[in-house]
């Protein structure tokens, strides 16, 4: 039977350093094959995520997207993943869906940050107080371990329960949050724009992680073209709002580079004044990079 790995099997084994170099190496490879399905019902969703990269094997996570059971203190998203063997097809593995999200997610955009993000970094705003965003200030403390961290959350209450239990400051103002933060990370379920190109200085790094579907958008247009934009995959990124949007309108001209320029040196801040934007878009491919070196570590 193949084993399932959970928070009892990754936590003693996982690193945020050695999950990036996963996302890094597996990058190194032949290009991933990958196919999305988004079902809808209302609010609700079934997104299927398949992918398959030679030499790593294939994949498939199937995610639920239910924004009502927040109000029933259960998760928003749930679902399963499926990792196969690379020469016979096999199951591998099966993986905790929230598990492997948290590391892959996180660790997707702390690789960005960490050729992104200015020089020095001070001060780190976490906008959105669910589970991904307790799992961003775990990944950036790795690196940045002295940053002060703020939390602005439409929910005040989550935003102070999450502070509270992370070290960090609620925050009341998002605007001001903004301004004064040297990366601002967003992990939300908006539809429509938190934060405003208006509000950005020069120097500053925006994550923007919550967005997956055409119809969300966490940044309004002006952000985007005040900046030099990044994205983990164009593929997957042109279909997500924050993307998609302002490709179509001519906001955003052009996306910068994406995670297959890592090998070239193109996925880099040149200038210390300069805003960069990436956009965590995700996908099957990152998934799969991230659970085969799960995987591999848990069965050393």
């Amino acid at each position: 039977m193949a084993p399932h790995l959970d928070a009892s099997t990754v936590k003693p084994l996982a690193s945020w350093r050695k999950v990036m170099q996963a996302l890094v190496t597996g990058h190194g490879l032949p290009e991933a094959q990958i196919d999305d399905t988004l079902l809808r019902r209302g609010p609700d969703a079934l997104l299927s995520r398949s992918a398959l990269i030679d030499g790593l094997g294939s994949l498939v996570k199937t995610a639920t997207v239910f924004p009502g059971n927040a109000s029933y203190g259960r998760p928003t998203v749930n679902g399963s993943v499926s990792l196969f063997a690379d020469d016979t097809g096999e199951l591998d593995a099966t993986l905790d869906f929230h598990i492997l999200t948290k590391w892959k997610t996180a660790a997707d955009s702390l690789l960005a940050a960490s050729r992104l993000a200015p020089p020095k970094v001070g001060e780190i705003l976490i906008v959105g107080s669910g589970n991904m965003a307790a799992s961003m200030i775990e990944a950036y403390r790795s690196v940045w371990p002295d940053a002060r961290f703020n939390i602005w959350s439409r929910n005040p209450t989550a935003a102070v329960e999450l502070a509270d239990l992370s070290n960090a400051t609620a925050a009341a103002d998002l605007q001001h949050a903004v301004w004064s933060a040297d990366i601002v990370s967003t992990s939300t379920m908006a539809t429509e724009p938190l934060i405003l190109g208006s509000w950005l200085r020069p120097g500053q790094h925006l994550d923007l992680i919550g967005g997956f579907r055409p119809d969300m958008r966490e940044a309004d247009d002006e952000c985007l073209a005040r900046s030099r934009v990044f994205v983990d995959s164009r593929r997957t990124a042109a279909h997500v709002g924050d993307i998609g949007d302002p490709l179509k309108s001519g906001a955003l001209p052009h996306v910068e580079a994406d995670f297959r320029d890592l090998a070239t040196g193109g996925f880099c801040r040149v200038d210390p004044d300069e805003i960069t934007v990436f956009k965590n878009a995700g996908g099957a491919h990152l998934d799969l990079m991230v659970a085969r070196h799960l995987s591999d570590l848990a069965s050393a």
